[in-house]
């Protein structure tokens, strides 16, 4: 399946990232099929070829969560924001330890 993802480049502590479009199981420094643009963070420029995009979109491609947002936000595209968390990562899982029936019975006993 084709995905439309970013390629970071750039500088250590500058990312700058490309628009590509590659084989979903690709990695991202691999060769890809086309570049369709550059994204910028630090000042939120996003340089992006649409006609090719939407060319893309209409054989088939997917999109990753970040790059639908941002091209969402640029009017590039029509739809809604899709949310794109991090699955792998919990947030401040706090788990609770259910105390054994001996242990309830030694509290008990404790406090008798």
């Amino acid at each position: 399946m084709l995905m439309i993802r970013l390629s970071r480049i750039g500088k250590k502590n500058k990312p700058i990232y490309r628009l590509i479009i590659s084989e979903k199981n690709r990695d991202t420094y691999a060769p890809s099929l086309e570049i369709l643009g550059s994204y910028n963070p630090y000042n939120k420029d996003l340089q992006a070829n649409g006609e090719r995009i939407k060319y893309w979109i209409s054989k088939g491609a997917q999109m990753s969560p970040t790059v639908n947002n941002l091209l969402l936000s640029k009017a590039i595209i029509n739809g809604k924001k899709v949310s794109a968390s991090r699955s792998g990562i919990q947030k401040n899982v706090v788990l609770e330890i259910k105390p054994t029936q001996a242990q309830q019975t030694e509290n008990q006993n404790k406090t008798a």
